[in-house]
């Protein structure tokens, strides 16, 4: 019988009119972005423990729950040999009493945070908690570190 020739113009009719084989892409792939942003928050999450303390004190274990700080707090570090550091700079403890007036913000409201090293005997926190709330700072705290299992 016979056979019917189709429309096309041959040379494969897979093929659509007007549309290159090979078109520019419209859209922007997100995966790399995204695995860039992951390793960041990752180094970052890393990193800002290391950030937090200045002065290297070996601090007692507790049971205690973990404080929950939105700004900087101020602090008084207290080494092994007794020495006494204010934001990280190391003080007299004649001193220390104007120095805080000069940096609290809040005035005697101020929470102020003492860090004892275990090794420092308990008579010189004792003895710079003592000179803190002679001040008239009232919100002391010890810091410690939560206990390890």
């Amino acid at each position: 019988m016979g056979m019917s020739v189709g429309a096309g113009g041959g040379g494969g009719g897979r093929r659509r009119r007007g549309v290159p084989r090979y078109a520019a892409m419209c859209e922007i792939n997100m995966t790399p972005f995204i695995d860039v942003m992951l390793v960041l928050l990752i180094i970052f999450m890393v990193a800002a423990p290391l950030l937090a303390t200045g002065v290297p004190i070996d601090l007692p274990e507790t049971k205690a729950a973990a404080l929950n700080i939105d700004q900087k707090p101020l602090s008084v570090a207290i080494d092994d040999k007794g020495a006494i550091f204010l934001a990280d700079q190391p003080i007299e403890a004649s001193a220390l009493p104007e120095k805080l007036q000069a940096m609290a913000k809040e005035g005697f409201d101020e929470r102020i945070y003492v860090r004892g090293s275990k090794g420092v005997p308990y008579g010189r926190v004792a003895e710079v908690m003592s000179i803190i709330t002679a001040a008239g700072y009232k919100k002391v705290a010890l810091v410690t570190e939560q206990e390890r299992k």
